[in-house]
């Protein structure tokens, strides 16, 4: 077998070999939800992965919602900025560009938080927790800048994320017998 090969056989025109059902593509795989008679959750040497499947959890919704509203108002910030930017209020272009950038990076990542959280995963949790964290001396700051209604708002949002993500069930399913 050659090393460009693989295990499967060659395509029908010749190509890349192609795995048995056909060509499956990373993202189908990871966004399929796990079929009703899948057992749920991902189980240490079942030789498979499947997204976990959870009653509905409160805490884990709220922690997803929380995501989604930083998420979103990081994208509005982005907006603000570019708006900024095309009526010429920025003094330095090149700053503006990359702080919005900067701000979509982040904003993309809260979103995938929230989509990890409206999946059933485990790994948004820590993420959250110390995104969170880190938004309570922003707070502080703000309240100290004389903005309390902002303030309040951000360490709000931050201590309700921070409860939302600790009360979340992040426990493994257990596998049965």
């Amino acid at each position: 077998m050659s090393r460009d090969q693989g295990p499967w056989p060659r395509s029908p025109d010749g190509g890349r070999p192609e795995p048995p059902g056909g060509p499956t593509s990373l993202a189908r795989v990871n966004d399929d939800p796990a079929a009703p008679d899948l057992p749920s959750g991902s189980f240490e040497g079942d030789g498979e992965r499947h997204p976990v499947r959870r009653g509905r959890d409160t805490a884990r919704d709220v922690a997803a919602a929380v995501c989604a509203v930083q998420a979103l108002s990081l994208v509005g910030f982005v907006v603000f900025y570019l708006v900024e930017l095309a009526q010429g209020a920025g003094d330095d272009p090149t700053r503006v560009v990359m702080s919005a950038l900067l701000i979509l990076v982040f904003a993309v990542g809260m979103g995938a938080l929230a989509r990890g959280w409206w999946r059933g995963a485990n790994w948004p949790n820590t993420p959250t927790i110390v995104w969170s964290l880190l938004l309570l001396p922003v707070a502080w700051s703000l309240f100290q800048a004389d903005r309390a209604a902002v303030a309040l708002l951000v360490g709000l949002v931050a201590v309700v994320g921070i409860v939302a993500a600790v009360r979340a069930d992040t426990s493994e399913p257990v596998k049965p017998e």
